[in-house]
């Protein structure tokens, strides 16, 4: 028995040491273009699962899913998400060259499929390693919810929140010292 317990401790340390050598010697898929590594996005995926799961809010969101909450929340996308996320009709370039690409959220079933809550959780706390920033502090908790209603609503927007969403623009507008060349 005391030979089988120090050969699985040899092996525990040759595969952590094995790990170690393939991530510091820069083995790794570090860049936007290189294949997932094994098992890297289910076991994203399922972490990710697993913490929106337990923590998201359950109660119904505390602002009513309406035109003037679901405007609100167009206006808070267009400002913050679309760069990333696209607009009706729109995909974004930035979001199909991140890794994990961004999801075009007005593209199929986006995330009208995913409670409000969960969507919440998501825009306040961001997503380690996907570039999805936290947004928590930089809008407020009610803005959170409105664009989180928007989503988890997109199919039954009106004509007017979706004519808003039409008329603006994926790509950031160069500011003037952008286009200066240097």
């Amino acid at each position: 028995m005391k030979g089988f317990v120090i050969g699985f401790v040899v092996a525990l340390a040759c595969v952590a040491g094995s790990v170690y050598f393939y991530f510091s010697a820069g083995a790794a898929p570090v860049a936007v273009s290189a294949q997932a590594m094994p098992f890297e996005r289910s076991l994203a995926q399922k972490a990710l699962r697993a913490r929106v799961e337990k923590e998201m809010p359950k109660a119904p969101p505390p602002v009513p899913a309406n035109d003037e909450n679901y405007m609100a929340g167009a206006h808070i996308y267009a400002e913050h998400c679309a760069v990333c996320h696209g607009l009706p009709g729109q995909d974004s370039e930035m979001g199909r060259n991140e890794f994990p690409r961004a999801p075009q959220l007005f593209k199929g079933t986006g995330v009208t499929d995913d409670p409000a809550g969960e969507t919440y959780w998501k825009v306040v706390n961001g997503i380690r390693l996907t570039g999805m920033p936290q947004f928590k502090g930089h809008i407020s908790d009610t803005e959170a919810w409105q664009v989180s209603i928007l989503l988890a609503n997109a199919d039954k927007i009106g004509p007017s929140v979706r004519q808003y969403l039409a008329s603006q623009h994926v790509e950031p507008e160069e500011s003037g010292e952008a286009r200066h060349e240097h």
